[in-house]
């Protein structure tokens, strides 16, 4: 279980993340949306330590093990961020190396930094990037530049690339943020999938409501740093969902994109 307490973080007056707390059973699908701005990838990147708080702490129960995660240093740190996962936006990709050479990339926390770093992996590391890449359908581009990819496929080698982490909680950070309509099912698809076949609790940033209705077991709202709505999709209401994004107040395109833009992506 993930358990946030009270977890803030502060940037000189604001709070860009307000006193939030929540726990998260392993194996669930947890859709966390809001308005640009809301705090949600500050969250994430708090979870996986990316970013300090400045107060409130994050603790991993796993069996008789409690890892209290603020205190986490050094290698303890690196450990952590294997055991969950993050995905990006923008994939973080090196672009000139294969697909198959970025997809190792993830095994870093499990092996020496700097024979890593020269690509010198192992066979070990191969047969998990191959087999992470055949669930995600693209180990016919193992050897492809990662750049020569689509959008859509590169989000997919960066989930690879988390993949072979042999993660406990996948973080995605709008992971389909910039994606057509077709890549963005069949990420989604795909973070589901995990999911549901590994017991990997999934976290999403999603700026897109219908999305989180459609994929997520819960979802949970954030409005100018505080959690607003906790619960399950059928819970969340039009209502307090126009007041979450509060419309009125924000452009006529940013309403069209939370709440009309992804009438057609299939329900699951």
């Amino acid at each position: 279980m993930l358990s946030i307490k009270a977890l803030t973080k502060i940037y000189g007056q604001v709070a860009a993340v307000d006193s939030v707390s929540f726990d998260v059973p392993a194996g669930q699908m947890v859709g966390i949306i809001g308005r640009s701005g809301a705090g949600k990838s500050t969250l994430l990147r708090m979870i996986n330590r990316l970013t300090d708080a400045s107060s409130g702490q994050v603790f991993f129960r796993e069996g008789e093990e409690t890892v209290d995660v603020g205190r986490l240093a050094g290698r303890k740190l690196l450990e952590w961020r294997g055991r969950c996962a993050m995905v990006f936006q923008q994939f973080n990709l090196v672009p000139r190396l294969p697909v198959l050479t970025n997809v190792m990339v993830g095994r870093l926390g499990q092996r020496a930094t700097l024979p890593t770093l020269f690509g010198l992996f192992g066979e070990e590391d191969r047969a998990l990037a191959i087999r992470a890449l055949d669930r995600l359908d693209l180990v016919s581009h193992a050897l492809y530049r990662a750049d020569a990819l689509s959008g859509g496929q590169q989000q997919r080698v960066a989930i690879a690339r988390a993949l072979v982490q042999e993660p406990r909680i996948l973080l995605a950070d709008e992971p389909i943020a910039s994606l057509d309509l077709r890549n963005a099912t069949i990420v989604m698809d795909a973070l589901r999938r995990i999911n549901r076949e590994d017991g990997i609790t999934v976290i999403s940033n999603l700026h897109l409501l219908q999305t989180a209705r459609d994929y997520c077991d819960r979802i949970i709202a954030m409005r100018k740093g505080a959690v607003v709505f906790d619960g399950k999709p059928a819970e969340l209401t039009d209502a307090l969902s126009r007041e979450i994004y509060a419309v009125g107040a924000g452009s006529e395109e940013e309403v069209a994109m939370a709440f009309g833009a992804t009438s057609a992506m299939p329900s699951h």
